[in-house]
């Protein structure tokens, strides 16, 4: 379940199943990293972008919606973000640590 210390990028997908359209393995994946292995931070002021730290190696990572627009916001990205721009993104998770 863990993340690889080589992984900085998951994008999860649709899979066209004909008459559905169902998630493929990386979306599964990144659900279950975020609701039982990632620590949530914080969320953006606009709600739709997460911030996560991985207790493994202290990486932090960012969940956003690749379509916004649609509902749930379609397929997941999950991504290694630079310390200085999750601060910059969210302040607030940084003012509460120290």
């Amino acid at each position: 379940m863990q993340l690889k210390s080589d992984e900085t990028i998951l994008q999860g997908f649709w899979i066209d199943l004909g008459s559905a359209m169902a998630e493929d393995a990386n979306w599964e994946r990144i659900n279950r990293l975020v609701a039982e292995f990632l620590e949530h931070l914080a969320t953006s002021d606009n709600g739709t972008d997460k911030l996560y730290r991985d207790p493994a190696d202290g990486r932090f990572w960012e969940l956003t919606p690749v379509m916004p627009g649609l509902k749930n916001g379609g397929p997941p990205l999950l991504a290694v973000i630079e310390p200085e721009r999750a601060e910059e993104k969210y302040p607030r998770a940084f003012t509460a640590a120290q």
